[in-house]
């Protein structure tokens, strides 16, 4: 009998694939439920991006294999997207590699610098696909808590204790970090940057700091490698899926030192030819795009939040009204047990579903995360359903 390798033991299915089946099924059943769960941009891309997708397509010679380094073209204009929105300055030949969405960067970098029993340090609560990529590749998987009585920040010192108390033997151990912070909210400030890569250098550290959420509702985008030297600790992750309203397209990016991107370059070019030509290219215009495309997206953004607000504070939800990114994270009542039976509540009785914050880790078990990727209308709807819902349950 055939069986699946050990690797997976322990690897569920995400929990937003087998969610999103249920969520099909109660609408074939004629529910119409309203999803304010995930985070795919529901808005296009810039009609320039698209049009020069469809120009550069229409041409006879961009369908071959390409680059694994990627193209040229689109290595210089992230180099110059870097250098004007972070004042970061990037060799465009050697110090960026392209991906095809930065999750799968996660899955590369994991390969490449993980070796079975090494310690990987992730972040609780935090995006699920940095434990599941780095257990995949056979990494001891090392919590370190955030809380919100400490901004979502990580504790330096308790996280170094963590580090002591691990295996000597490992010649490099992998950071996860992901500020503006996925699920919370938390904006950065460089002065938090400036102390992790100080600590990184004293405490042999990879720091890997995926950054996708940087321009939404963010007046001071920053990155990492804005920080002196950040470069000889520190890789970073970024991603025209939330910015540009391209996730689809599936267009990521690693930044770092030259040495960094040839290591993961040796894992990634035996796992893919590189992206369609025409899509790097309509991903180069899309990095030209001045202030006025995110000011005119986090306009929207804004008044989607301020419904969401009013949402929450229908469900007696608190939370902090400056977040940042595509989300609003908030603490549920005491009236209910945990975020997943908020959650179950309104999908069942008010056909209206919000994530439950413990799927980002056990810190998350009190919270609950909503979207901000729907429109205004669907939000309002939402609201309207929720009454409902709470009067009949008095």
């Amino acid at each position: 009998m055939t069986t699946t390798a050990k690797r997976l033991e322990g690897i569920g299915e995400y929990y937003f694939s087998q969610k999103l089946r249920e969520i099909d099924e109660l609408n074939r059943q004629g529910r119409q439920i309203i999803s304010l769960g995930i985070g795919s941009p529901d808005m296009p891309p810039h009609p320039d991006v698209i049009k020069t997708l469809q120009e550069e397509s229409a041409k006879p010679n961009v369908h071959a294999y390409q680059s694994y380094k990627g193209s040229p073209v689109l290595r210089r204009a992230i180099a110059e997207w870097y250098k004007t929105s972070y004042n970061v300055t990037l060799q465009a030949d050697t110090e960026i590699l392209p991906l095809i969405g930065s999750k799968e960067g996660i899955m590369h970098v994991c390969m490449t610098y993980i070796n079975p029993g090494d310690d990987v340090y992730v972040p609780n609560p935090g995006y699920p696909t940095y434990r599941s990529a780095a257990k995949l590749a056979g990494a001891n998987i090392v919590e370190y808590e955030l809380e919100q009585k400490n901004n979502w920040l990580p504790n330096l010192e308790a996280l170094k204790m963590q580090i002591n108390s691990g295996s000597k033997q490992q010649t490099t151990r992998l950071l996860f970090i992901n500020y503006p912070h996925m699920p919370t909210g938390q904006v950065p400030a460089k002065s938090f940057f400036e102390s992790l890569v100080a600590f990184a250098k004293k405490n042999n550290v990879l720091i890997v700091h995926d950054n996708p959420y940087s321009f939404i509702l963010n007046d001071r985008p920053m990155s990492i490698l804005e920080v002196d030297d950040a470069k000889s600790v520190a890789i970073e992750l970024n991603s025209l899926s939330k910015s540009h309203n391209m996730a689809g397209w599936r267009v990521g990016m690693l930044c770092g030192d030259k040495q960094r991107i040839d290591e993961v370059l040796r894992f990634k070019s035996n796992m893919d030819s590189g992206m369609f030509l025409p899509v790097q290219l309509a991903a180069a215009k899309a990095l030209t795009l001045g202030n006025d495309w995110y000011e005119s997206i986090n306009t929207t953004y804004a008044a989607r939040r301020m419904k969401v607000f009013e949402l929450l504070q229908l469900l007696n939800c608190s939370f902090a009204s400056e977040q940042a990114g595509m989300f609003v994270w908030a603490k549920v009542p005491e009236s209910y047990k945990d975020g997943y039976a908020l959650s179950d509540e309104l999908l069942y009785n008010a056909g209206v579903f919000i994530t439950p914050g413990g799927i980002f880790g056990s810190a998350g078990n009190q919270y609950v995360r909503v979207s901000l990727c729907c429109t205004t209308q669907n939000i309002q709807e939402s609201i309207e359903r929720i009454k409902v819902s709470l009067k009949g349950n008095q």
